[in-house]
């Protein structure tokens, strides 16, 4: 793997560790850091070895969004902005298009750009002290980092535009509640719950894993009748993998299954 100045990306038992590592800003999203992101997640994508990825923000803070302080007084700050949403935004789409579920463990705050990459993983472990906001018009922004995508999805048009518009704090209990997060944990148990979700994940079957999360994630964009084929398409050739077989024969003979990730 190579190594990164911004991010920290670790692959071990099937797991693709990727830390945002910029906590003395916040994990702020600089253009390094977006460029660092970007060619992780292409790293990720052509690693057989990394089944799941895990997402995490280094120090007490998830992600912050934009590096803020790099941003003021730059005269040339539409084109920066842009520079940086290029792999920003690349980097986003290989999360959600790739094969790999993505877990996201959040402690401190994800704003900005943070909860765009809330939004972007498929499962989120939140730390029990955690806050979640967009904070985009409250500096004169508008919202990017799949955001604006996610929320109408996730929590509804109504509530996403109260948070983007009023910049409202939701705790880590009302996310759950609004659907933007999967679990709650107390902060000391957060790395090891992410760290469990990412392992379980990890030894289950991966091309089923692979195929189920990219129904769900088109299922929104398709007609009935396109989805239905592709719900045909992907069960049948899942049930001829080395995985569809010995789950299959393992329900069957009443044993747990044992998914060889080879």
């Amino acid at each position: 793997m190579a190594s990164y100045d911004t991010i920290e990306l670790v692959v071990r038992d099937g797991v693709a560790r990727l830390t945002l590592n910029r906590p003395d800003a916040a994990n702020g999203i600089n253009l390094p850091l977006a460029r660092d992101l970007l060619d992780a997640t292409l790293a990720i994508a052509a690693d057989p070895g990394a089944r799941v990825v895990l997402l995490t923000g280094a120090g007490k803070m998830f992600c912050g969004g934009g590096d803020l302080k790099g941003f003021a007084g730059r005269d040339d700050l539409p084109h920066h902005l842009r520079e940086i949403l290029a792999p920003l935004h690349a980097a986003i789409t290989n999360l959600v298009r790739g094969d790999a579920p993505v877990v996201a463990a959040v402690q401190g705050s994800a704003a900005g750009a943070g909860m765009g990459l809330v939004g972007a993983s498929d499962l989120v472990v939140a730390g029990e002290s955690a806050k979640f906001v967009m904070a985009y018009t409250s500096v004169g922004l508008a919202p990017d980092g799949s955001s604006s995508w996610f929320l109408p999805r996730m929590v509804g048009l109504r509530r996403a535009l109260e948070l983007t518009l009023t910049n409202r704090v939701l705790t880590a209990t009302e996310a759950l509640d609004w659907g933007l997060v999967t679990k709650v944990v107390p902060d000391d148990d957060l790395a090891d719950a992410g760290g469990a979700l990412a392992a379980q994940l990890a030894a289950g079957a991966a091309p089923a894993l692979a195929r189920a999360k990219r129904l769900l994630h088109t299922s929104l964009e398709e007609t009935l009748e396109t989805h239905l084929a592709r719900e045909a398409d992907a069960i049948s050739t899942a049930s001829g993998t080395p995985q569809g077989i010995e789950g299959v024969a393992a329900f069957v003979e009443k044993r747990p299954p044992s998914f060889n990730p080879d």
